[in-house]
């Protein structure tokens, strides 16, 4: 059985808005809707586990009855830190599950069905998969008051689903909380794994300002 946990705790600073970005509508419908409607759309077995913070749920809620949201998905209470949101979606992951969880922003609306594929099939044999799209533009180092240009060609830039062995994620997230782990990849990285990378798709953008939501229009 495979999993995905959609991780969804924005508070819209950035989008300069009152209301969480995640439930900004794009196309007549809210952001949080449309991602969960793509990895249904990837397969109708996935387990769906949405972790949203407590004091956004009831308004979750009512945009499901207002917006008549059908998918079927798992809920569970958002963390003090994306780290802890995810251990709280994994306690929904039984402990002998076998299989492939992911972890999505819940801000990315917008993963084609190719690159989510790509990702749990890759992962059922290299066990810790993130997408990743190439850097296109210069890149410059920081060092001091001054800065270097570094070749672009050995950075990527790191999307979602990241998709784990079910084991090798629970296991992981066993580990004591640290600011290194700024992605689902670094715990697994700290805990001793390898990352495997593929190819993201760059229409699979992290909604965060209003400049994204400008092109989020665009892509719908």
């Amino acid at each position: 059985m495979d999993y995905i946990i959609i991780v969804a705790g924005g508070k819209g600073l950035r989008m300069g808005s009152d209301i969480p970005k995640q439930f900004l509508p794009i196309g007549g419908k809210p952001v949080l809707m449309r991602t969960l409607e793509r990895f249904r759309e990837y397969s109708a077995d996935l387990q769906i586990i949405l972790v949203l913070p407590e004091a956004q749920q009831a308004y979750w809620q009512e945009l499901c009855g207002k917006y008549d949201f059908k998918v079927k998905y798992q809920l569970a209470n958002g963390g003090q830190t994306r780290f802890h949101s995810v251990q709280n979606g994994l306690a929904l992951v039984p402990d002998d599950a076998e299989g492939v969880v992911g972890v999505h922003d819940g801000v990315r609306p917008f993963p084609s069905i190719e690159v989510i594929k790509n990702c749990y099939e890759t992962a059922r044999t290299a066990k810790a998969v993130i997408p990743v799209i190439p850097v296109v533009e210069t890149v410059r180092h920081l060092e001091g008051d001054s800065s270097v240009t570094v070749p672009r060609g050995d950075y990527r830039l790191v999307q979602t689903p990241q998709t784990f062995d079910i084991q090798l994620l629970k296991a992981a997230n066993r580990q004591p909380y640290n600011d290194g782990f700024t992605d689902d990849a670094s715990v697994v990285e700290s805990y001793g794994h390898a990352i495997t990378l593929v190819e993201g798709n760059r229409e699979n953008i992290k909604i965060t300002t209003p400049y994204d939501l400008k092109i989020a229009e665009v892509l719908i």
